[in-house]
């Protein structure tokens, strides 16, 4: 996409969101590589993006919109140290003083031994297996009561893999556990019946819905699998869900494309909750979502967790949301478990080099400079 911007040698590049959904590493590579052209071809670059850590280290002189106007300009640096708007000052202290909800238990809910997740490479005529892609690859990992676990790494580390596996979304080997339930030896009714303690919550929340459905339709979906309700039942569960997710019960009739991502997103987690799980897997819930919508996303699911003591799986790229919603992470590469511990450990006192250069390329190390190291042209 940034060779068919630049075949025209143009004078400006608008870059609109260029990084959105791209792991840290890659989100780095990509500005690096738009910084280094903006030299060379003597260009100018107008950077729009929701990641405000990223405008600080790449941008020279940046603008704050805030309901389709201009609400403060100037150095970035300025800008960042010294904002003269309330908007602009809530962006920036919008993840300020979170920490992981306290309700955490010594109690293991979920346990995973060995799982692996290997894709087959077939080749020749007869389509025979000649090797295989190796997604996940012998991991193993415990949930307990009350805890949010998080799992981070580059795209195509095994994430998101991991997560479906767990669900028995696909086939997969190992052992996994759900309270004293042995779910990878469960099947037909058997495993319908026990989704009801575990759901997920997916990243696109869009994608994940039929366009053609209602939100009542869409939230009650589960109900109406697992259980024998009553018109009013049902409809009373879903006024509930909603209300607990920050929705008016009012939406109920409209459809997905009437909302923001925010809205949908809340949508899918009150899908997810209206079976009253032990615990939900979170695939990336605020990757498309601007930074305050993704906290206040983030202040939902604290609350809920801290009303109902549910149990999170929190698998994202984002390691400023992992350092303030997980108690423990995992460090996922090429479908292996490179590093695990406490959050704050792991991020203070980083072990392996591959998750130092994953903080380092977050901003989270504390040697990173943030403003870029040439100056620009009038």
């Amino acid at each position: 996409m940034i060779a068919s911007a630049l075949a025209g040698k143009p004078k400006l590049l608008i870059a609109d969101e260029p990084t959105t959904a791209l792991d840290v590493t890659v989100q780095r590579q990509i500005l690096d590589l738009m910084t280094s052209l903006t030299h060379k071809l003597n260009m100018a670059t107008l950077l729009i993006s929701h990641d405000l850590r990223l405008v600080r280290r790449y941008a020279q002189n940046m603008c704050v919109m805030h309901q389709g106007h201009l609400v403060e300009q100037g150095p970035t640096q300025q800008v960042f140290t010294s904002p003269g708007n309330e908007n602009t000052r809530m962006l920036l202290d919008v993840d300020h003083n979170l920490s992981p909800v306290n309700v955490y238990s010594d109690k293991q809910l979920l346990r995973a031994e060995n799982v692996k997740v290997w894709f087959p490479i077939k080749k020749g005529l007869l389509r025979r297996s000649k090797n295989h892609v190796k997604a996940v690859d012998g991991v193993s990992l415990s949930l307990n009561k009350g805890e949010c676990l998080g799992i981070v790494g580059e795209s195509g580390s095994g994430k998101t893999t991991l997560g479906l596996a767990l669900l028995r979304m696909v086939p997969a080997t190992g052992q996994i556990n759900l309270g004293n339930t042995r779910i990878d030896r469960l099947n037909g009714e058997k495993l319908r019946l026990l989704r009801r303690r575990i759901q997920i919550v997916f990243q696109d929340p869009f994608g994940s819905m039929n366009p053609r459905m209602s939100v009542e339709q869409i939230v009650s979906e589960g109900l109406s699998t697992h259980y024998d309700l009553s018109r009013r039942e049902r409809d009373h569960k879903v006024d509930e869900a909603l209300k607990e997710v920050g929705l008016s019960p009012d939406m109920r009739d409209r459809y997905p494309h009437e909302f923001s991502g925010g809205q949908r997103q809340r949508i899918a987690i009150a899908r997810a909750l209206i079976l009253r799980p032990e615990c939900i897997i979170l695939d990336e819930p605020t990757s498309s979502l601007d930074r305050t919508v993704q906290f206040r996303i983030i202040e939902l699911l604290r609350n809920l967790q801290a009303k109902k003591g549910l149990s999170f799986v929190f698998i994202t790229h984002d390691l400023h949301l992992t350092r303030t919603f997980c108690h423990r992470v995992l460090v996922m590469r090429e479908g292996r478990i490179v590093e695990s511990g406490p959050t704050k450990g792991v991020f203070e006192m980083p072990k392996k080099h591959y998750t130092q250069a994953l903080l380092k390329a977050a901003d989270l190390s504390q040697t990173e400079q943030y403003l870029p190291k040439k100056e620009h042209t009038a």
